[in-house]
């Protein structure tokens, strides 16, 4: 059985862009294929510290995290589905020590996340942050996992993944990983023309970023349903006077839709035509303005009726199944590279 993984950061209250992108995407993968494939829905808790955080935080964050997914739609009573807390597998950490001694240089300080960070502010860049692509590499090659759905800003960590794996089993003669599809393989995978990225509703040549100070370019998954249809109510678009979907000329009605389009359930080509050459922007900004308040209201109450005796339940079943999973992968890589018989 192939294995399709992926995992989001917890540190940081999710978007809508992140329901689109990730949540909405692996939920939908993994209704089409937990029937013949592993799907590893995986916290990457080690990773939520490599920029600061309010630590006293983390824990209650990933119990949310989880809680999230489940409201989203995935069906943890299926065998096939695993959630599970990257700390609570060690062998995460220690692959990622052994892939460091695999990977050069030159090629971790040319990754753009690790560059666009240094560059906002340099003095408080740590390690844990030029290292993070290994420990993402360790996450994905210790499950053999070949389908990863990312966001496009993480296609550049996906690459550098596919060459640890390549010159590993080079180096030591044998199948030590599985070499993830490529990018092209990826995207035509999850049905999309190019990796999901929902935009900035006051920027929108940026991705709408759940770090972001600018409260006003976020809806994040928390946020009051009232108060999310005013911001997009408040969404900068342009002032061509013609509805068009074009993100390179008109990136903020183009964005929009696609929202309309994402959260309602509604194929994007039928929400380009309706809307496809009328001049009214407000027409279509209040019909996205009801679509998110009702998405969030929905999705707000599904999360209230979970609790946390029901996330710890389905952590440690998949916990349980990943230490298995994963201690066999160490044990080869180890076996390899002369730390064990």
């Amino acid at each position: 059985m192939k294995t399709i993984l992926t995992g989001i950061r917890v540190n940081e209250e999710p978007t809508i862009g992140n329901f689109i992108g990730a949540y909405k995407t692996m939920i939908n993968l993994a209704n089409e294929h937990a029937a013949d494939a592993h799907i590893n829905m995986f916290i990457p808790d080690l990773h939520s510290f490599t920029t600061p955080i309010d630590h006293s935080k983390l824990y209650a964050q990933v119990i949310k995290g989880v809680k999230y997914y489940i409201a989203a739609g995935l069906d943890v009573n299926n065998p096939n589905v695993h959630i599970y807390r990257q700390s609570h597998v060690p062998a995460h950490s220690e692959l990622a020590i052994i892939l460091n001694c695999f990977t050069y240089y030159g090629e971790a300080k040319r990754m753009t996340q690790f560059k666009d960070k240094s560059e906002e502010n340099p003095e408080a860049i740590t390690v844990g942050l030029f290292d993070y692509p290994i420990l993402m590499a360790a996450d994905i090659l210790l499950y053999d996992a070949e389908i990863i759905p990312l966001g496009e800003d993480q296609f550049q960590h996906l690459e550098l993944t596919r060459d640890i794996a390549i010159r590993m089993n080079n180096k030591f003669e044998r199948e030590l990983f599985t070499v993830p599809a490529s990018e092209k393989e990826q995207v035509a995978f999850m049905n999309l023309e190019k990796g999901l990225r929902i935009r900035s509703l006051t920027d929108p040549s940026k991705k709408m970023s759940k770090s972001s100070k600018d409260e006003k370019s976020k809806i994040s998954l928390s946020d009051d349903p009232a108060a999310a249809a005013k911001k997009i109510m408040s969404a900068t678009t342009d002032s061509l006077g013609k509805i068009n979907f074009d993100m390179i000329n008109q990136p903020g009605i183009s964005n929009l839709m696609t929202i309309e389009a994402m959260l309602s359930g509604r194929d994007i080509h039928d929400v380009i035509q309706q809307y496809a050459g009328l001049e009214r922007y407000g027409d279509l900004k209040q019909e996205v303005a009801r679509t998110v308040s009702t998405f969030l209201e929905e999705f707000q109450q599904r999360v209230a009726q979970i609790s946390d005796e029901d996330v710890e339940r389905v952590l440690e079943q998949g916990e349980a199944y990943a230490n298995k999973v994963a201690n066999a992968k160490l044990a080869e890589v180890q076996r390899a590279v002369g730390l064990i018989r």
